[in-house]
């Protein structure tokens, strides 16, 4: 488990926006060691114009298991590389319940800036990514989307008793064939799980790793303008 205790408050935030009032958000967190500026590059190319504001936040520093207790910015800890193996009972409940507060509380601030749920994305890559999923999928008020890239569903088991009353929420979720992270497998049995569940995930995958590719920025930028248009 990690010490979720002494970096609870506030997240720290990159924004790019317009200067006055948003007409919609998209909140991407981003993955494990990296921080909120990883995927700041992207807003150009995604071109959904000065309407849109972007809030990358920086997850909290804390030790990491998997790679031996060294601090950095993580969402929750990882104590095995075996993901696919491990139980709702293996996983950093603690952590990913504290980092899904803190997302909440950005949607909150959102809100309280004049941008209603159902125009706010929630989006996240790989730990990131299972933060949108946890906190996206629980929300009182449905978003206007959720998009998963190169992740999974954690605390999967929880869902049904915990997940917000509607359904309705689009998700688009992706993931390399060849991630040696999180392998797909993991992805494909998230999916599966989501849309068991009556959840409506568009799919994708691409011919590389953990990361992200040409085509799918393209995809992503279609599946945005959609949401927000």
């Amino acid at each position: 488990m990690s010490d979720t205790g002494k970096d609870t408050g506030p997240l720290d935030c990159v924004e790019i926006g317009p200067p006055g009032p948003a007409e919609a958000s998209v909140i991407w967190l981003h993955g494990l060691g990296a921080d909120g500026h990883d995927f700041e590059p992207l807003v150009p190319e995604l071109g959904l114009g000065e309407a849109v504001r972007f809030v990358f936040p920086h997850a909290p520093y804390r030790p990491v298991t998997i790679n031996a207790g060294y601090v950095m910015r993580a969402w929750y800890d990882i104590a095995s590389p075996a993901i696919d193996a491990a139980q709702d009972a293996a996983q950093d409940a603690a952590g990913i319940e504290a980092s899904a507060e803190q997302v909440n509380a950005l949607i909150a601030r959102e809100v309280e800036r004049g941008v209603p749920p159902a125009r706010i994305v929630l989006a996240g890559f790989s730990q990131g990514g299972a933060i949108a999923l946890h906190a996206g999928l629980r929300q009182p008020d449905p978003l206007a989307g959720l998009l998963a890239l190169s992740t999974y569903l954690p605390l999967s088991e929880r869902l049904p008793a915990e997940a917000g009353a509607d359904h309705r929420v689009p998700l688009f979720m992706a993931h390399g064939t060849d991630d040696p992270i999180v392998p797909i497998d993991l992805g494909r049995a998230s999916r599966d799980r989501l849309e068991a569940e009556g959840y409506s995930v568009h799919w994708h995958e691409y011919p590389m790793g953990h990361g992200v590719c040409a085509e799918e920025v393209s995809d992503i930028r279609e599946w945005l303008k959609a949401r927000l248009s």
